[in-house]
């Protein structure tokens, strides 16, 4: 076929154009900038790219038109395929048309940790002999690229034990973002998941869901999808997890914890007791329905990547048989993925590392982790607030206690224009609460100020952790220029 993808650049839809490629059909696409990385892989993947949004790019027509979630209805060329009565889908429709029916779907859901999560599942299926395809919301470091078509049938070749899949597993990220202008339901909810694993619930997507209920009831629906012979590993240390899964169709739900963890009255079928932490990572004793199943290692820093470990092995040792033992040592060499915990360089003995984290309670982990890595030193935390979220004053208080692990906290302008002075987060009011609260905070109104400051307060043994979920005006590379100077 050929498929045209309008709004192609962005991580998700240029990762499905690849994939698309891989699939063996003929595909283009449209977008405003073809910037990298994006813009030279899909040029290596054989997609046709076309600058800007015109009804040109539609002739000859496609058999096909997937439209990206950033687009409005008045995109000139969605009008045009709606004009011509174009077959026309969103990324959970392609995937569900070309992908899920060939493959038993591993959704990883939740609020934090899920791009993470879903790497470490898809090399250790890979690396046990499942031959995994998968989609992934970021670049792993450990895999060719952020996508594959389902090549082999590792769980076809187990015995057919009760709980493990037929067909060859497919892992993807379970974003609960809508899919298009024309279908504003949860991306997750159309990927027919076998296997889920649901990491957490707190509020985020304020343009998408009116109220925490709002967002709360997509994984309510997630769950209740999920066939009778499903697999849900969901983390008992959550209480909003434990809640919706109770209300979850399948018979098979494995929770997983940390030692010492509260968990909400279940009793986690998959425990991890952290061992040592340090500036190689961290290990951990895993006990699975209370027996001992010895000791792994991750090369992530902090609990929650603990956690995020655990789930993942879990996953793929419950829901497709792989054996434990042949996860040891793929857990351990796995890298992690671009832009989490991405260490970017050591200027002057400076370590800068860039993170995607934006929500309070990922800033706090991420903190927390690399302090752990790095207890000497000070820690200097840059935040830029960009998502629809973290630009409003939802977690206004909440961004106080985030930092907490952080000694100096510079904040950048907000990523994001057009909101009202009563809605929008004021980085001001938060740089004065982080001082009270007994940090060096400053608020900037331009990134060069921001970059400059960083270099004042900066010295060899120090840690700089670039934080958010946008590009930061490409603040990241800029300062590790600077502080080599």
């Amino acid at each position: 076929m050929h498929i045209h993808i309008v709004a192609v650049s962005g991580s998700g839809m240029g990762s499905l154009a690849g994939l698309l490629r891989e699939l063996g059909h003929e595909v283009s696409g449209s977008d405003v900038r073809f910037d990298p990385p994006m813009g030279p892989a899909l040029a290596s993947w054989g997609v046709r790219t076309l600058t800007g949004f015109s009804p040109a790019h539609l002739e000859p027509a496609p058999d096909l038109v997937v439209v990206g979630n950033v687009c409005r209805r008045d995109n000139p060329e969605v009008v045009r395929a709606f004009e011509l009565g174009l077959p026309v889908t969103h990324i959970a429709g392609a995937l569900q048309r070309f992908v899920f029916g060939e493959s038993s779907p591993l959704v990883v859901a939740g609020t934090h940790g899920k791009t993470t999560t879903s790497a470490l599942c898809a090399h250790l299926l890979d690396r046990a002999g499942f031959s995994p395809g998968f989609l992934i919301g970021g670049i792993p470091r450990d895999l060719p690229s952020s996508f594959r078509k389902p090549r082999g049938s590792g769980a076809r070749n187990l015995l057919h034990t009760p709980g493990l899949r037929r067909n060859p597993p497919f892992v993807i990220e379970g974003d609960e973002y809508d899919t298009a202008f024309f279908e504003k339901t949860a991306k997750f909810l159309h990927y027919g998941a076998e296997v889920a694993i649901l990491t957490s619930i707190e509020y985020d997507h304020v343009d998408i869901y009116a109220s925490f209920e709002d967002y709360v009831a997509a994984f309510r629906r997630f769950v209740r999808q999920l066939p009778e012979h499903g697999l849900i590993v969901a983390n008992a240390a959550d209480p909003k997890v434990v809640e919706v899964v109770e209300q979850a169709a399948c018979t098979e739900v494995a929770y997983y914890a940390l030692e010492n963890e509260a968990t909400h009255g279940v009793a986690p079928h998959w425990l991890a007791a952290p061992a040592e932490s340090g500036a190689t990572g961290t290990s951990f004793d895993v006990f699975a329905g209370g027996a001992k199943c010895g000791r792994f290692a991750i090369s992530l820093s902090g609990q929650h990547n603990v956690a995020n470990a655990l789930a993942a092995l879990a996953a793929c040792a419950q829901g497709y048989g792989a054996p434990l033992a042949s996860l040891v040592r793929p857990l351990a060499e796995f890298s992690g993925v671009r832009r989490r915990q991405e260490l970017l360089g050591t200027p002057r003995g400076i370590r800068v590392y860039d993170d995607f984290a934006h929500h309070p309670t990922a800033v706090s982990k991420t903190l927390a982790g690399l302090r752990r890595r790095h207890p000497q030193g000070k820690l200097l935390a840059l935040f830029e607030a960009k998502s629809a979220t973290a630009c409003r004053k939802l977690h206004q208080t909440d961004y106080v206690g985030a930092f907490a692990a952080a000694d100096v906290v510079l904040l950048a302008p907000l990523g994001r224009e057009g909101l009202s002075e009563d809605e929008r987060l004021d980085t001001q009011q938060l740089a004065s609460d982080l001082v009270r609260a007994g940090k060096q905070a400053h608020a900037f109104t331009d990134l060069d100020s921001l970059v400059e400051s960083t270099k004042q307060y900066a010295a060899n043994g120090d840690v700089v952790a670039v934080l958010s979920n946008g590009a930061f005006g490409g603040v990241q590379e800029r300062l590790v220029s600077v502080l080599e100077g």
